[in-house]
């Protein structure tokens, strides 16, 4: 039996949300089992957030913020950046593997890229 897989994907409101909008407005084909949470900025999604979709039952878990260097509260996303790797030793400690966490850089007119990164992140965790 064939069990969907659950992604929750944190889309900053202004790239990674509207990127995740404008892939359903061209149709664009892409994995069902991801869970879209809009956050205003990447930076704002805290370690403890991670863990907490895990530790609740998500398969996996994606950030999905602006570009380096165009995010719209400034050094928000290089906030997200520089926590990758705390979160990944959390993960780690807590028994999670690292490939249950993405971290994803997409503007908002980049809607093949949202739909290539929610697939990238389905199969990485159909092989766990």
């Amino acid at each position: 039996m064939n069990q969907e897989k659950k992604i929750i994907a944190f889309c900053c409101n202004w790239c990674g949300y509207a990127a995740a909008d404008l892939a359903g407005t061209r149709r664009l084909q892409y994995p069902c089992d991801v869970r879209i949470i809009r956050v205003m900025c990447s930076g704002m999604v805290h370690p403890e957030f991670v863990v907490e979709a895990l530790t609740n039952g998500a398969d996996g878990v994606m950030v999905v913020g602006c570009h380096i260097g165009e995010c719209h509260y400034i050094d928000g996303n290089v906030k997200a950046a520089d926590r990758y790797d705390m979160i990944v030793e959390l993960m780690e400690d807590l028994g999670f593997e690292k490939e249950r966490f993405g971290l994803y850089w997409i503007s908002a007119v980049e809607a093949e890229t949202f739909a290539d990164a929610v697939e990238e992140m389905s199969e990485a965790i159909e092989i766990l």
